[in-house]
């Protein structure tokens, strides 16, 4: 009968601490305590889920109780064992603290603590997920938990071990229960597999100990599940994978390879078959994620370690050998994480669906003409063609006839000047000039403005004014323009699923409301379908200018006498400047020398008027 039923975990859970499985340190460290008689008064079990704390508690429990007691290997049939076996509370109590958090529910534990135990030596109390009480049950515990009647024992089990009080952690021995690893839970289940007469392959036990993170009781609850269809078949991981809703390795590896490839059409289309299955959008990017860093182990470690690191067998781990020369490191990285930025995306979304099939169009665009060595080959291709312009500037403007080009005339020899002035100025001259000719010319380049109402930019403002980002990107990444005009608006995909969602949901909406603001016109006519031989007419796209030789040559024709007219007038603004500077100083000399009808002529000494007036002489020219 269903009632008789046992789980298997139930079932087979230890009873000694031999068949503890996975907590060396602790079995070690409890064995030599009992066999010593080194109990102490409190103990705290503390570490994740399934790996064993209760058990370990009350098989502690029956060590000290048992007829035979303190042993480590209780008989199992006195009435203490058979007590703490079928949870009989009389000398062993087990508490919930989560039901049982309240000071009131600590106190009525404290009364019932001065009773003597009935069958054993001690009166142990186990309080599971400890965590749970309150800081009023805590501080009510605290005294009695530092200094407990003799043959009391306290043992606190949780999984939250920075939850509870500092007070109380360092009044008790403190455990710490490591997860188990993937071989010994293997190990185990095969055990149980084989006591259960239970058909499964080994591939089918791995997966479920991948997929407990280490507790022992999830994986045998999951092979209790999967029990019931051994009975006809073998158990295989697609079956676990089915269960566990994951999606088998088969089917990621096909999506991948789309993604891989660049193929955001097909990779899309597998998508929906895996959606339409049943998985859910958080589920499917998961087992993603978790397939791609399978393949980066596969790409950077020892092929030793790929069995226990991806929990694959050998014909998976091909499959991933294969598939790995195709991607370099720092793309696997990439995709990796985006793919975690899309699993936080979706986890707050409303539109989970929606952002599923962005973030595969994004994933599938990801590593096209990304590798390292498309990356060098861009650089290096820039790089030329800067030096190039570089060069091409250089030698048009050296090229310039510099002969041609007026240079300031002498100042005529009006007065004698002093030729150290003259020198002075000449070399001042002749920098300015050397400075102006190493300034480096570097020509425009030669393209055809786009006057903003061509289709490519019409097509980005239109996209610039739609409200929704996944809309957008959807947009962006899958959608053409065939015809933007302020009438119609002519938008084409690929993809069936897509043409449905911006025809029958309010995406169209949003595409209405975009080409009132880009036009300031409601009523024009919107329409999204499969693209139609003849589009290409419908309105073309812009191109590049095609410049030909002869062009090209002209155009470097005109730069050059621009660069000399240019040129050519600062030089003559230079003269100009430089003739009125010399006027003007030649014109002070002059003054200071030669007389005038309208003023006493200046002299510069008096040794000069007296030579005049000696020999009646005068200044001449």
């Amino acid at each position: 009968m269903s009632g008789n039923y046992v789980p298997l975990y139930r079932k087979y859970r230890p009873q000694t601490l031999d068949t503890l499985v996975g907590q060396e340190h602790i079995k070690k460290t409890l064995t030599s305590a009992i066999e010593l008689g080194k109990i102490s008064h409190a103990f705290l079990f503390t570490g994740p889920r399934g790996t064993g704390k209760t058990s370990t508690a009350r098989i502690l429990a029956k060590s000290l109780n048992c007829v035979n007691g303190p042993t480590i290997h209780p008989c199992g049939e006195c009435e203490s064992c058979k007590d703490i076996t079928n949870t009989v509370p009389i000398d062993v109590i087990e508490i919930d603290a989560a039901s049982n958090r309240k000071v009131e529910d600590t106190q009525n534990i404290l009364e019932k603590i001065q009773y003597v135990p009935v069958h054993g030596k001690y009166k142990i109390y186990i309080i599971d997920e400890v965590h749970m009480l309150t800081n009023h049950a805590f501080n009510a515990l605290l005294k009695t938990l530092e200094e407990p009647p003799e043959n009391v024992i306290f043992i606190l089990a949780t999984t939250e071990v920075h939850k509870v009080l500092d007070t109380i952690k360092s009044r008790c021995q403190r455990f710490d229960f490591r997860r188990i690893t993937t071989d010994d839970i293997v190990k185990h289940l095969r055990y149980i597999s084989n006591e259960e007469k239970i058909n499964i392959s080994d591939d089918a036990l791995l997966t479920i100990a991948k997929n407990s993170a280490g507790g022992m009781r999830d994986s045998i609850s999951l092979l209790d599940q999967l029990s019931l269809l051994g009975v006809s078949k073998q158990i295989t991981s697609d079956d676990v994978n089915s269960i566990l809703g994951r999606i088998s390795f088969d089917v990621l590896k096909k999506l991948s390879n789309k993604i891989i490839s660049s193929s955001p059409n097909e990779a899309i289309e597998i998508l929906n078959e895996i959606y339409n299955s049943g998985n859910e959008p958080l589920q499917i990017l998961t087992n993603l994620s978790e397939y791609f860093k399978n393949l980066l182990i596969i790409k950077t470690c020892k092929h030793d370690l790929f069995s226990e690191l991806t929990g694959l067998n050998e014909l998976q781990i091909d499959e991933l050998n294969k598939q790995k020369d195709l991607l370099e490191i720092q793309q696997i990285v990439f995709l990796i994480e985006r793919i975690s930025y899309y699993i936080k995306e979706v986890k707050i979304a409303t539109n989970q669906h929606l952002w599923l099939e962005v973030g595969m169009i994004d994933l599938a665009n990801m590593t096209e003409n990304s590798t390292l060595l498309e990356l060098q080959n861009r650089v290096k291709a820039l790089e030329a063609r800067n030096n190039s312009i570089n060069s091409y500037s250089l030698k048009e403007y050296k090229e310039v006839d510099q002969a041609s080009i007026t240079r300031p005339a002498p100042v005529p020899p009006q007065v004698e000047i002093k030729k150290t002035e003259l020198k002075a100025e000449n070399k001042q001259d002749s920098k300015t000039n050397t400075a102006d000719n190493s300034v480096e010319f570097t020509p425009p380049p030669i393209s055809k403005k786009a006057d903003g109402m061509d289709i490519l930019s019409l097509w980005e403002a239109l996209l610039a004014n739609i409200k929704s980002a996944p809309a957008k990107a959807l947009l962006k990444q899958m959608g053409t323009p065939a015809k933007i005009t302020p009438e119609e608006i002519i938008i084409t995909f690929k993809n069936e699923n897509f043409v449905s969602q911006y025809t029958n949901t309010n995406k169209k909406d949003l595409l209405i409301d975009a080409a009132k603001v880009l036009f300031n016109n409601a009523n024009t006519k919107i329409t999204v379908r499969l693209p139609k031989a003849g589009d290409e007419n419908l309105q073309t796209l812009p191109s590049e200018p095609v410049i030909t030789e002869e062009e090209e040559e002209e155009e470097k024709k005109k730069i050059v006498e621009s660069n000399k007219q240019e040129e050519t007038k600062i030089i003559l603004t230079k003269k100009h400047t430089n003739e009125k500077e010399n006027n003007k100083h030649a014109k002070n000399i002059s003054e200071k020398i030669t007389p005038n009808s309208n003023k006493e002529p200046h002299y510069e000494s008096d040794q000069e008027k007296m030579i005049l007036d000696l020999f009646d002489g005068k200044y001449v020219d």
